[in-house]
């Protein structure tokens, strides 16, 4: 049995201890948001936030959750409300929208770091959270609108 919170919530799972997380979040917690891209961890749509910190849930087994903190898309803000969220919406950066939750995810540990990310930030930091639709230049622009809503900055409705 494997104890942790996830999206402030504990859970028990039984499984085997080398279950990539994303499959537990998915198939055993049942939160569909994290999506399965890869497998690799190379494109970074399995996102999620452990212990704070952006990790690719596909490549991290069960094991490494033990009594830790995740949050998934669902958990960054339930109600939809977080600064990233809203940016996304503001500048209708998804298209297809399959790889946004990884992207947000992502975005999030960047800000906490950067909070006036440039974008030789943003671009080292998103480097490897692939947008299919090349969206790129929207996500940067909603990066940079949540980040200066976070610091206090004029907000945008």
């Amino acid at each position: 049995m494997t104890n942790f919170n996830i999206n402030g919530r504990p859970v028990s799972i039984e499984a085997a201890a080398d279950t990539p997380l994303l499959w537990v979040i998915r198939d055993l917690v049942g939160i569909k948001g994290t999506k399965f891209g890869c497998g690799i961890g190379m494109c970074g749509a399995c996102t999620v936030h452990l212990n704070g910190r952006a990790v690719r849930s596909c490549i991290t087994p069960l094991s490494a959750v033990a009594d830790a903190a995740i949050t998934t898309i669902e958990g960054l803000d339930p109600q939809g409300q977080h600064p990233l969220q809203k940016a996304w919406i503001e500048t209708q950066t998804p298209q297809c929208g399959y790889c946004q939750s990884g992207q947000i995810m992502q975005a999030a540990t960047l800000i906490k770091d950067y909070p006036n990310p440039s974008d030789a930030d943003i671009d080292a930091v998103m480097n490897g959270n692939l947008c299919r639709c090349m969206a790129y230049v929207r996500i940067r622009k909603a990066i940079k609108l949540a980040a200066e809503e976070m610091r206090g900055g004029a907000a945008h409705e």
